[in-house]
């Protein structure tokens, strides 16, 4: 009655001003509608309730202004009467309702009066109101006003501001003597419902820190507002500290968390498990004993830390089930919590008598509904909030390993482990899922492989406790929960948590505890939790493999930890046939392909192709739920879940999966001729990560020794199998591009070696398949295809096949023309690929590829790559490495003909342009290294054509100037290609790129970004190998200038050449010599070069050149203990 009070008396303020104007026309569908409405009475018919619903509607849709004429007292009595006429246990009417007080308010113009600085909200929403019923419902309005309907005005924005310092003070107010615990709840849950409505809107940023900090104390605090036994002081403002600011004492040194596994299970079934550490014994012990008691949390154990022997309850364990689709949601939330889970607190453990018990269950509902108002406008503030904000509040709402003696600080994972309520269990998992979502970047820091004895605790170490803390509360919660939609928000939360966590830098055994508890879950009863077990495998699988540890995991006996857990369905062991030894392969290549040390094959991967391809009934008894009625196989995303599990072991663990390749085949084939277009595309993408790992395993710098590969003749079969199978067919299916697109990825990789070998008619058939396919309207496809083709052309048994070459040439230059960057981006790709094979094809004996290759399409293929050298960056950085493998190829034949002067010309300078515009690293990179194939092919007349000083200008321009290190070093490397004097130009030009490298190398540790700071050492390097070039080229004319450069910068240049003599370029692949004896031989080749130059007469510059290199080459012998190899030279 309050809410009607508040808008009926608002709305009759200005009654007698607006009755002095007659209402104008437009007001008749109004007054029509509401005076239907007002002839209504309260009626719970379904009949009724359908004309209600039809009237709202039609009012909300009215479109009104201020001009109307809708008097306010008639807004009001409508809106009185609608309040009177819905029952407050019809969620629908009742939203309804709230639409259309916030459409009429908002559209009528009220909200001054309503929400303004002095508005009748504000004043009867002050925490010094009398009435507490009053000061609630006008909260309540306030919300109300603040929901976003689609299709509607939103608040203007100092409303907005208004409203959120409200609501702010709301909660940050204590409770008032006069009022009663549940409108106090009422109170909390409408200011917290419409801060999540201000935060949904997207109109609102939370920019200012206090403004944050205020907002995430107040949730904070009432996360756990009645949660039994706790009582916490939260500041009125949390502030951010990305680095722990106010440390105590040295934290002793982490334990290993305990094995999270050591509590009975919910069905009173014990299991044998590692005994927890003493510290934690009090804990575990008192799970333990009351792990049969289905009871809520009371308050004698709402401490957390280690060592405390007070908990009397196991922590959260629950069996009241979720209502609704699963534990997430914002729906689901806000909506009612069902009070019967207090009602199972034993008489033995609970502070209220039975006569209280009613009244105290209905509070505790209440009380149980804010935490979650509160959970889900913190997840609201999280997605309008950016990570690296969000992370500086890490420590406010993450556990971390508590001091031995300290009580562990209040969290997320508190509510997750003893909250009563399984949908506010849930909701703390989904809040803290989306925190750990995307934080891969803030955890990667994360660090505890070595002890830490400091006066402080690093971030480093910090985080990582967090991480292992977060493992084991994690794992405490799954052996706790009974419920099947929370335990499955338990299993998502830690497949996130293990996506993001650096593994790679933490100690043994996270992995492991994860890997052993979840492994049961496999064969639970309800669907959605056997899928997200499924999801985290595949998350331990995929994370920074191969993982050691994981490898080890995956060896395990098949057996191993897969016995039925409290919530488990019984299930009959694996069936025989999996026990074999994988078909289609010998005994002797099962034994050759396993891995190295490890005769037992993967467990994972024969259990996840039992769930693709075996009948449920054989697969997992008990396994009905969520899938569809006769269906013979396990639910479809089981299955797909299955296949992207075998994805990701084919990805990290190859050497794994490489034992099953037929096995795969096999189900790859069976998934690929469903008609389910889903677990084709899955079959494809499966097929793909295998053929990827074939590849692998065969690359130059492969550490596979040869008899552990998979021998070529086994990937001939595994592929003639997928060619005389479904895949043709999803090439050609037309209804699904995806599937085609996936087919074509697929495709591409194949083993080159194996190809080669393909019988000549499938051979033939792939090629054909993807040029055809290159001219696929979908967008899609012909990215794809695209690809394909830049792989294919690569291939040894293609790339000197002309016809070939061209039919890709001309497929690809016409995707170059398609609208979709995307298929540009491929195309331009594939067209550097194609050159690339020109060059490689140059360096065969046999010229007839080069005499073959038309001219014609030669001219094509540069226009075009001109073209798409002005394109975006992703075509223009690989446009650029075609124009410089083209420029490289072309035949003195070719360069003689007219038609290919003015060309030429263009193509240099869009290579010169590209080089010297403000684009990607990636495309400048490019473009040097473009340049200096140009420089290559000794038919161009590099040194006298107008283009020389111009590609010059532009590498010294960028040599010296550009932000990013690795371009600086490409364009050195193109300064020191020209093999001959000549081609230098001029003794002015000369002398500017000498000037230009010197001047680099004085620079060469200038840079502001500290990611540069890596690449200095092989930017000196190469420009002293640039250096030491043109040396080894001078003529006489030139060394004045180089004596110069000596006399004002040769002990600098000495420097570095000597680093450069004794070190090399470490780690940086610009082909400069590694080996000291190379590196010595320049200098030796310089200073021999300079002796034999004949220098003008009186000219001193040859001398003081000798001196200079003979010096370098002094101190650098001296330094290696012999001059031996400097006899001769000094007597030069």
């Amino acid at each position: 009655m309050a809410t009607v009070q508040i808008v009926g008396s608002v709305l009759r303020e200005p009654t007698r001003e607006a009755a002095r104007e007659p209402p104008p026309e437009p007001g008749n569908g109004f007054r029509r509608l509401s005076a239907r409405l007002r002839a209504l009475h309260p009626d719970d018919s379904s009949s009724a309730r359908t004309e209600i619903h039809l009237l709202f509607d039609q009012l909300i849709s009215e479109n009104y202004s201020e001009g109307d004429g809708v008097a306010p007292e008639d807004v009001s009595a409508l809106l009185v009467h609608a309040c009177r006429l819905v029952p407050l246990n019809q969620n629908h009417l009742v939203s309804k309702v709230s639409q259309l007080i916030h459409h009429l308010l908002n559209r009528l113009q009220y909200l001054p009066d309503l929400v303004g600085k002095t508005g009748l909200l504000i004043k009867l929403s002050d925490p010094a109101q009398s009435d507490p019923e009053v000061r609630r419902a006008a909260v309540h309005c306030m919300a109300n006003l603040c929901l976003s309907v689609p299709g509607h005005p939103y608040l203007d924005e100092p409303y907005q501001s208004i409203c959120f310092q409200t609501f702010l003070t709301t909660l940050q107010s204590p409770k008032l003597s006069d009022m009663d615990d549940i409108t106090f709840c009422m109170l909390l849950q409408n200011a917290l419902k419409g801060i999540q409505s201000l935060l949904n809107s997207g109109k609102m940023k939370l920019t200012q820190t206090e403004e944050l900090g205020a907002l995430l104390a107040v949730l904070k605090k009432a996360m756990f507002h009645g949660l039994p036994g706790l009582n916490i002081e939260i500041p009125t403002v949390l502030y951010p500290t990305p680095l722990p600011q106010y440390d105590g004492p040295p934290p002793s040194r982490p334990q290993p968390s305990e094995s999270c596994a050591s509590r009975p299970p919910v069905n009173k079934k014990k299991k044998a498990k590692v005994k927890p550490k003493k510290t934690q014994e009090g804990e575990e012990e008192d799970e333990e004993a009351n792990g049969e008691i289905e009871a809520a949390p009371t308050t004698g154990r709402v401490h957390l830390h280690k060592g405390n022997t007070q908990c009397r309850s196991s922590p959260g364990v629950q069996s009241l089930p979720l209502d609704g689709s699963g534990a997430a949601g914002k729906d689901r939330v806000s909506s009612p919590c069902s009070s019967s889970s207090w009602k199972r607190v034993s008489s033995s453990e609970s502070d209220y008598s039975d006569a209280e018990g009613g009244m105290q269950s209905k509070m505790r509902s209440y009380q149980a509904k804010v935490r979650q108002g509160a959970l889900a406008c913190f997840l609201s503030t999280i997605k309008s909030i950016e990570k690296k904000v969000l992370y500086g509040y890490w420590s406010a709402f993450v556990p971390d390993t508590p001091e031995l003696g300290s009580p562990q600080s209040v969290s997320l994972m508190t509510l997750t482990l003893k909250d009563p309520s399984p949908k506010t269990r849930a909701c703390a998992l989904q809040v803290l899922s989306a925190i750990l979502e995307g934080s891969k970047q803030f955890l990667c820091v994360a660090e505890d492989t070595s002890a830490h004895r400091r006066a402080f605790t690093p971030l480093s170490v910090m985080i990582a406790s967090s991480i292992r803390e977060l493992h084991r509360c994690l794992l405490l919660a799954l052996v706790a929960e009974s419920s099947s939609q929370t335990l499955t928000q338990i299993i998502k939360c830690l497949a996130n948590l293990v996506s993001n966590a650096p593994y790679n830098r933490l100690k043994l055994s996270l992995l492991t505890k994860v890997w052993n508890q979840i492994k049961p879950y496999i064969r639970h009863k309800d669907v959605n939790v056997r899928v997200s077990s499924l999801t985290l495998l595949g998350a331990i699988v995929s994370t920074h493999a191969p993982l050691p540890e994981v490898q080890l995991l995956l060896q395990q006996p098949c057996s191993s930890g897969l016995s039925n857990s409290s919530s488990a369905t019984p299930h009959p062991s694996l069936p025989d046939w999996w026990k074999k030894a994988p078909s289609g392969t010998s005994q002797e290549e099962t034994t050759v392909n396993s891995p190295r040390g490890s005769s037992e094959p993967c467990w994972l991967i024969r259990l996840c192709i039992s769930i693709v391809v075996l009948p449920k009934e054989d697969s997992c008894s008990g396994s009905e739920a969520g899938s569809a009625a006769g269906s013979t196989y396990e639910p479809s995303p089981m299955r797909l879940e299955a296949l992207q599990v075998l994805a990701h072991l084919a990805r990290g663990y190859f050497s794994m999966a490489q034992v099953y390749l037929m096995e795969l085949g096999e189900v790859i084939c069976k998934c690929m001729g469903e008609a389910d277009p889903s677990i084709q595309l899955h079959g494809a993408k499966l097929l793909e990560e295998l053929g990827t790992g074939l590849i692998q395993q065969y690359k130059p710098d492969s550490t596979i020794a040869p008899d552990q590969r998979v021998p070529v003749l086994l990937v001939v079969t595994f592929w003639t199998m997928m060619l005389n199978g479904p895949l043709p067919r999803a090439l050609q299916n037309s209804e699904h591009p995806t599937l085609q697109a996936s087919a074509c990825d697929a495709l591409s990789s194949i083993l080159p070696e194996a190809f080669s070998i393909l019988p000549n008619d499938r051979q033939i058939l792939c090629i054909t398949m993807l040029l055809g396919l290159n001219d696929n309207k979908n967008r899609l496809v012909k990215a794809a295809t695209s690809r394909a083709l830049g792989v294919y052309v690569l291939f040894p048994c293609l790339r000197q096949d002309v016809v070939f070459v061209a039919d890709t040439a001309n497929a690809v230059l016409r995707s170059l023309q398609d609208k979709s960057p995307n298929v540009r981006a491929k195309a331009a790709w594939s067209l550097g690929n194609l050159t690339d094979a020109l060059i490689i094809n140059m360096e065969t004996p046999d010229p007839s590829f080069q005499e073959e290759f038309s001219g014609l399409l030669l001219l094509k293929m540069l226009r075009s790559a001109i073209e798409a050298s002005k394109d975006k960056d992703k075509v223009k950085s690989n446009a650029v490495r075609a124009l410089g493998n083209l420029l490289h190829f072309l035949q003195p034949s070719h360069i003689e003909k007219p038609r290919f002067t003015e060309i030429i010309e263009e193509s240099i300078q869009a290579l010169i342009s590209t080089v010297l515009v403000e684009a990607a690293m990636k495309v400048r990179w490019n473009a040097c290294y473009a340049l200096g194939n140009v420089f290559k092919n000794p038919a161009l007349p590099l040194g006298s054509a107008s283009w020389t000083s111009r590609a010059y200008s532009a590498l010294t321009s960028v040599v010296t100037t550009c932000k990013n290190f690795k371009v600086r070093i490409k364009s050195a490397t193109a300064l020191s290609i020209p093999g001959k004097r000549e081609q230098y130009g001029s003794t002015e030009q000369y002398t500017q790129i000498w000037n230009a490298l010197v001047t680099a190398l004085q620079k060469s540790q200038d840079t502001t970004d500290f990611l540069e700071f890596k690449y200095c050492a092989s930017l000196r390097t190469q420009i002293c190998q640039a250096l030491i070039h043109l040396l080894s080229l001078a003529s006489a004319s030139d060394l004045p200038c180089i004596k110069e450069a000596l006399e004002q910068n040769g002990d600098m240049i000495q420097s570095y050449i000597l680093q450069f003599l004794k070190s090399g370029a470490e780690g940086d692949d610009t082909g400069t010599p590694h080996s000291p004896q190379e590196r010595d031989q320049m200098v030796k080749a310089a200073l021999e070069h300079i002796g034999s130059v004949q220098a003008l007469a009186g000219d001193t510059a040859k001398r003081a050149i000798m001196g200079y290199l003979e010096d370098i080459l002094t101190v650098y012998l001296d330094s290696a203990g012999s001059q031996v190899a400097l006899l001769g030279l000094t007597d030069r």
